[in-house]
């Protein structure tokens, strides 16, 4: 009688107890048993609901604390984080660094990403904007041009000229997005604008976006922010090979 094939059996991974406390903990916080600002139990209180020691306790806290859904203060319970916009994108910064300084060829993927979010921005800017926020982007060009002698001041007026251009829209989400981009471009960022003779081309088209918006031609303002943003990355290209 042929014997018969015995399959071997589908081994079940043992899971480290604190991931099983933290998913605990995440299945009442999404339940809303814990609301945003509200703080969880004791560490003492969760080792005795769970029947686990205080480092799985620990673990588990500070794994969702890295994950921004909690907050942890010295001497104090943990928190459940209020979420903003702000947070979130926050969440995807460090990775975000990390990807461009172990592989950099993705920073042609963040450019080209920051393109098609400004000009579609620039373009809802030019769609929404009233008299006084016009007047807003009048004041932030006007301050950028005060700074061109300044080489970080100059930096920092470009970055709130193109976060007001996000505000005008509307949507929260715009501003925060376009100020995650500056963060995770990083040192190119700062190479960009302030490479020597950029400066007046920036001011230059920085103007032109701003006429668009102003007279309400969404079209232009869209096309002015793809040469604006096109012509740096060729601007920087030339002096990174000069």
């Amino acid at each position: 009688m042929e014997g018969r094939r015995v399959e071997s059996p589908e081994l079940i991974p043992r899971r480290k107890l604190s991931q099983a406390v933290l998913e605990r903990l995440l299945q009442r916080i999404r339940g809303g048993e814990f609301a945003p600002g509200a703080q969880l139990p004791s560490e003492r209180e969760l080792m005795e609901s769970y029947g686990v020691g205080r480092p799985a306790i620990r673990e588990a806290l500070q794994n969702l604390e890295r994950a921004g859904i909690l907050v942890i203060t010295h001497g104090e319970r943990a928190r459940v984080a209020v979420p903003t916009a702000g947070n979130l994108i926050q969440q995807l910064a460090d990775g975000t660094r990390h990807l461009l300084s172990v592989e950099p060829h993705n920073l042609e993927h963040l450019k080209d990403a920051r393109l098609l979010l400004e000009t579609g921005v620039a373009r809802r800017a030019a769609e929404h904007a009233s008299p006084e926020a016009v007047e807003l982007l009048e004041e932030r060009y006007a301050d950028q041009l005060l700074s061109v002698s300044d080489r970080q001041e100059f930096v920092t007026k470009d970055m709130a000229f193109h976060r007001q251009i996000a505000a005008i829209t509307g949507n929260p989400i715009f501003p925060t997005l376009i100020e995650a981009m500056f963060e995770w471009m990083g040192a190119f960022y700062t190479q960009l604008i302030s490479a020597p003779g950029a400066e007046n081309l920036t001011m230059t088209e920085h103007r032109r976006i701003l006429d668009a918006i102003a007279a309400h031609d969404p079209a232009e303002a869209e096309a002015a922010m793809r040469d604006h943003l096109t012509r740096a990355n060729e601007l920087y290209r030339q002096f990174e090979v000069s």
